[in-house]
């Protein structure tokens, strides 16, 4: 045995070795440029230099949205899992197992309920991260349960939209949730309560057939890629080329499918001031009104 090239080579190495965190760095996607990650952290995940919104996670999202972070969690009801027993490279049950793993999710959409600048809202996130956000059964009942809770609640509901369509593992199951979401979307219409959906990046497939598009107001975040089909299924599709920023949020705003683009920063005053004015709430910090004494 060599110890000198087995033993002792190997421990000095190990000495010199700088211990890096594998996200110490981040790469903005539109620029390339390198960012601190604390300092993206720091931002709401927002690149400083270049002003891209990046995706933020379901429990993020939540704890930013929500008064001091501080929200309920709303159980969603338990359905089955791999019904159609779907199997492709991998086994569907197999994809769903490191899903969660990964992403301490049991599908693609969290629910909380909670203040939002002192208002009780409900609040939906929907977790790219998982599956691609894809809805499935799992995430069309924590939709319809989020929607019946606000109704019990008598609360304003908020979506945050982002996914790339309906889950193929789960065929006609999957599709079924377009027109059951839409019902429980006009459930919520009838009991008087508001409806406002944000669009983030990506927003796609079934997700934009249903339930996302809507909302009382539309939201997007900067830059969201929002629409039905892809741009290059479209342009193989039709033969043209499409006009510039085509399907992002700017341009949906300017053609009339988005109401307003958002930065993430002003979502909460957005959302909240929206609230208010579409629950006829009295504005935040309003002195209460005093009885009107009765004329003798």
């Amino acid at each position: 045995m060599n110890w000198i090239s087995n033993v002792v080579r190997p421990k000095i190495r190990s000495f010199l070795r700088r211990e890096t965190p594998e996200n110490l760095w981040i790469k903005c996607p539109e620029t390339g440029q390198l960012v601190f990650y604390k300092d993206v952290e720091a931002n709401q995940f927002v690149i400083p230099s270049s002003n891209y919104h990046m995706r933020v996670s379901a429990t993020t999202r939540l704890k930013t949205m929500f008064d001091d972070g501080a929200y309920e969690d709303i159980a969603v009801p338990e359905v089955q899992i791999d019904p159609l027993k779907f199997r492709d490279e991998r086994r569907y049950a197999d994809r769903l197992k490191d899903a969660r793993t990964k992403t301490g999710m049991q599908d693609a959409v969290k629910l909380g309920i909670g203040r939002l600048e002192g208002l009780m809202v409900t609040i939906a996130v929907q977790d790219f991260d998982f599956m691609g956000g894809s809805l499935g059964m799992a995430a069309g009942e924590a939709v319809i349960a989020g929607l019946e809770m606000a109704v019990r609640r008598s609360t304003p509901f908020i979506m945050f939209a982002a996914s790339g369509g309906a889950r193929m593992q789960e065929g006609i199951l999957s599709l079924m949730q377009l027109p059951r979401t839409t019902v429980a979307v006009q459930m919520l219409r009838e009991a008087g309560k508001p409806y406002n959906v944000v669009l983030t990046n990506p927003t796609t497939g079934g997700v934009t057939a249903s339930y996302a598009m809507l909302g009382d107001v539309q939201i997007a975040e900067p830059g969201a890629l929002i629409g039905f089909a892809g741009p290059r299924v479209i342009e193989q599709t039709i033969r043209e080329k499409l006009p510039e920023g085509f399907q992002r949020a700017e341009y949906l705003t300017e053609h009339g499918m988005v109401d307003m683009v958002v930065h993430r920063h002003k979502l909460r005053g957005t959302i909240a001031e929206l609230c208010r004015l579409l629950t006829k709430a009295p504005p935040r910090g309003a002195a209460p009104s005093l009885p009107v004494p009765a004329h003798a």
